[in-house]
């Protein structure tokens, strides 16, 4: 399969940069645009060469020419549309987070197991030059033992109205947290508390723990009622740390040689040294993240292999959220992963 044929599932907020992005990567074309507000559809096809628009979901289905589905509808359309578009033969790229249950992603993930087919999510910020330059520095052993990774998402608003904070803007940080932490350190449970502060039946303002099988803590602020926009991640290493400060673009990442070595004396006590050298900031690379998701999507496929975020990968941060709403409701227990 020298290109693979694309239908986008929806025209709306996230449809037009899959669009933009898949008619602009080498290896797919844009078959179909599919909506049922046909005038925004078509609309949005007016912009790229060849797209055909339909309303119907089973027109993407039978038409041969697609290979694969990109799905950018609301959460709770994503299990049913790609349940059908795997049980009718179609790797699927489906927007975050996965589904709107873990056992929803457990049943995609085994179907698209069943049938040979892709099924990826689309974690954007998995793609970007600062993320892949952190996983890059912590798989590389620069850091030492990883202790800690903590991460800041705040802003004013927007308001969602099927959800809590956790699942609008947690998906984010812990599809990151996945992605950088070495493979053999593995989530068991998590922590959460939150905050119903505008009485609209969804929490706010939350903070989440993630606890794991080694000695490291993952933690993600999130809130919708901070008057400054923040989005600041460290991660913490026994030789290293790193800041990334995504509203900085001229000095997004910076690795700290810093750090505290603590040694017991012949008297039993504490030892403490801090280290203190320089800060570096390295150079990232610019490609849009969107393109390379494509990318990487299309040549999963061709290749036959699992995509690097993956339908287990978008049910991970699925099985987190889902704990992280049982532990709120039990103000603040510890809950393990299922």
């Amino acid at each position: 399969m020298e290109v693979v044929g694309v239908a986008v599932i929806g025209a709306g907020y996230w449809g037009p940069n899959l669009v933009r992005n898949f008619t602009a990567c080498a290896k797919t074309t844009v078959r179909m645009i599919c909506d049922l507000d046909e005038a925004k559809a078509n609309k949005l096809a007016a912009r790229f060469p060849g797209p055909v628009v339909t309303p119907d979901f089973d027109a993407v289905l039978a038409n041969p020419e697609v290979d694969a589905v990109a799905i950018a509808t609301p959460v709770r359309t994503h299990f049913p549309l790609a349940k059908r578009a795997l049980e009718g033969g179609k790797h699927v790229l489906v927007e975050k987070p996965l589904t709107l249950t873990s056992a929803e992603g457990r049943e995609l993930v085994a179907l698209a197991e069943s049938k040979n087919l892709r099924l990826m999510c689309d974690h954007t910020f998995c793609y970007t030059g600062p993320v892949r330059k952190i996983r890059d520095v912590v798989h590389s052993g620069e850091l030492g033992e990883v202790l800690y990774f903590d991460s800041v998402r705040v802003n004013l608003g927007l308001f969602q109205s099927d959800v809590n904070v956790l699942w609008d803007l947690a998906p984010h940080d812990l599809s990151i947290l996945d992605f950088v932490l070495p493979d053999d350190i593995k989530p068991v449970a998590v922590s959460a508390t939150g905050v119903d502060a505008m009485g609209t039946g969804f929490e706010s303002v939350a903070y989440l723990t993630v606890h794991y099988d080694k000695p490291i803590i993952g933690h993600v602020h999130a809130n919708w009622l901070s008057p400054v926009k923040v989005r600041m991640t460290l991660v913490g290493g026994t030789k290293k740390m790193i800041v990334w400060d995504d509203t900085s673009p001229a000095e997004r990442i910076k690795i700290y040689d810093k750090g505290v070595d603590v040694k017991e004396s012949d008297r039993e006590d504490l030892l403490v040294r801090y280290r203190n050298g320089d800060a570096h900031i390295p150079s990232l690379e610019n490609t849009e993240a969107l393109l390379l998701m494509a990318t990487e999507f299309a040549e999963s496929i061709q290749e036959e292999r699992t995509p690097l975020t993956s339908g287990d990968d978008g049910l991970l941060v699925v099985r987190i959220l889902e704990a992280a709403n049982a532990s709120i409701a039990q103000g603040g227990a510890r809950v393990a992963l299922a």
